[in-house]
């Protein structure tokens, strides 16, 4: 096999489309255990330093309640626009497998200096009670250091990952493409499984053991994630990367308005190439469409696009598939703009809610008590509970219905997880006033625990994980599917960023309610002490929120066009 041939690139990884005899040897579901355990250990980091933070930011670098919520809202968004960064650098030079590894280790070195900023003295706040600590300025600039490699690390993880695993199935088999759909969904457990552990075991070694062993073992499972990765490496699918997505887009507007005063032709073909392949490295051709039509002008040839020998130049001149993507990141848009209100919601589980929780019985038995952060297992286990059922109940008993291979569209599964959203912080809010009315009755106002147990928070939460399965998953396959070929780890940061915003439209809402609730020497709606508070009132802000998000997001779906690729892969 000559060198053009083989089916190794330089980083040992499996080129399949080379040698399409290899095809059966790699990817599928032989490719994908290593992906998903590389998910499971990484989330299991994530959630294992993530589900408490609030509570070691506001117990041991001595915030308040407030700067507690918005620097944990603010870190978790960061977490979530990095991966813009990732899928950039994927999609254009480095390819899914090379920028998962390289940020992987930025990932790995982020989670030790954590680890060492709790449990090294002279790093570590200086406690003197258990949530009585004091941090001076340097021990919270290394701890907020590290929090923000690791943010930088996941955002070369998180956009490549769930479309690296997705690569292993091809769109031109029927059956493969069908497995893809599945995988979606055990994709999204694996990450809820490490959630899972992460909420249960991991919350309590930081509330009972410390919180150096609370972040170390978090950080083991982060190197535990990179070996797992690495261990598949040729058993995998890999895509070629096809250069800049940001420079074809720019280059179709440009076009686009140097050719304002053209006319796009009624029956003469836009310009495209003769290949069957696409000239984009990396992706198929796109069929025209009629909608932004603006775009089209691009694809007018005229006389002066020509340049030496026959080339065109690509300021000038844009092919059908070129103009398409940008059209393709268009339609995105408006469906990504629905998700934000969906995170500010999702959000709640880190903060509020946990900060709900603080102010509850949390004792099971008389010996044990359960940590706040860690009544997110039961959203975790809504999860788990609820993807095998909709992957073999619900998609099978739909499919029969409907006809469509996946039982419902990715649309439709988006809406009624924005629709569950709602009655989750109506659960929320209704809880809250509930448990302020038993403050008043009972004048519990200083108690640090008032005497109703915490599992009344379980609704809100299982709720969340329903809501999760069908619109965060749905998400993932529609902005993988719905993006251009070579730009998906682009369309999965895109649909990662509505977390991101989520949680910086979070922090922002309760920037504005405290600012406003707490004149004339008010406590507000969020004070230290919850139990002179109102954040039932927060909560039903976010149901008015959720409803008209909801709305939106209705006509939004009607109105959207799903792209229509023809040809191969290249």
């Amino acid at each position: 096999m000559g060198e053009e041939d083989s089916i190794y690139t330089q980083d040992g990884t499996v080129d399949y489309r080379g040698d399409p005899a290899v095809r059966t040897k790699t990817g599928t579901w032989k490719a994908c255990p290593f992906i998903l355990g590389n998910e499971f250990c990484e989330r299991l980091a994530y959630y294992g330093m993530s589900s408490n933070l609030v509570l070691y930011f506001k117990n041991h670098l001595n915030q308040h309640s407030a700067t507690a919520s918005k620097n944990a809202n603010n870190w978790s968004g960061t977490c979530y626009i990095t991966p813009l960064i990732g899928a950039f650098l994927a999609d254009a030079y480095l390819g899914r497998y090379r920028t998962i590894a390289a940020f992987s280790i930025v990932y790995v070195i982020g989670m030790t200096l954590l680890t060492l900023s709790a449990s090294v003295p002279g790093l570590k706040p200086t406690c003197v009670a258990k949530d009585d600590c004091h941090a001076t300025a340097a021990q919270s600039a290394v701890c907020f250091v590290a929090l923000y490699l690791i943010a930088l690390g996941t955002g070369g993880i998180k956009p490549c990952v769930s479309s690296y695993g997705a690569d292993q199935f091809d769109d031109a088999d029927e059956t493969e493409k069908k497995h893809k759909s599945s995988f979606f969904n055990w994709f999204y457990l694996s990450i809820n499984v490490g959630a899972l552990i992460a909420s249960s075991v991991l919350v309590w070694v930081q509330e009972n053991v410390s919180w150096g062993w609370g972040f170390g073992i978090p950080a083991m499972a982060m190197a535990i994630a990179v070996v797992s990765f690495f261990s598949g490496t040729r058993l995998y699918r890999n895509q070629k990367p096809g250069g800049s997505p940001f420079t074809r887009i720019c280059q179709v507007v440009v076009a686009s308005f140097r050719k304002y005063e053209v006319k796009v032709p009624e029956n003469k073909a836009l310009y495209e190439t003769t290949d069957n392949e696409s000239a984009v490295v990396g992706s198929r051709k796109l069929d025209h469409t009629d909608d932004f039509r603006f775009f089209d002008k691009a694809a007018v040839e005229l006389e002066s696009d020509q340049m030496l020998k026959g080339s065109v130049n690509p300021w000038k001149l844009c092919t059908v598939t070129q103009v398409e993507e940008l059209k393709a990141i268009i339609r995105l848009l408006p469906v990504w703009a629905t998700g934000i209100v969906f995170a500010a919601v999702y959000s709640q589980m880190g903060t509020l809610f946990v900060l709900q929780g603080d102010k509850m019985d949390a004792h099971i038995g008389p010996n044990f008590e359960i940590p706040a952060a860690s009544l997110s297992i039961f959203d975790t286990l809504s999860v788990i509970f609820w993807v095998p059922v909709y992957d073999r109940i619900i998609v099978p008993m739909a499919r029969k219905y409907t006809g469509h291979p996946n039982g419902i569209t990715q649309l439709q599964r988006m809406g009624i997880g924005l629709f569950i959203s709602i009655i989750a912080m109506l659960s929320a809010a209704i809880l809250e006033l509930v448990r302020l009315r038993e403050v008043r009755r009972h004048n519990y106002y200083e108690l640090d625990h008032m005497p109703m147990s915490i599992f009344w928070q379980v609704p809100q939460y299982f709720l969340i994980g329903c809501a999760e399965v069908f619109t965060f998953i749905g998400q993932l396959e529609f902005f993988y599917e719905q993006a251009p070929d070579a730009m998906r780890s682009l369309g999965s940061a895109l649909s990662l960023t509505t977390v991101a915003l989520g949680n910086y439209l979070s922090s922002l809402l309760v920037t504005i309610v405290t600012k406003f609730s707490t004149k004339d020497g008010s406590p507000g709606w969020i004070p230290d002490n919850l139990n002179y508070g109102h954040i039932h009132y927060f909560f039903f802000l976010l149901v008015i929120l959720s409803v008209k998000n909801l709305i939106a997001y209705l006509f939004i779906a009607k109105w959207y066009k799903y792209k229509r690729p023809l040809g191969t892969l290249r």
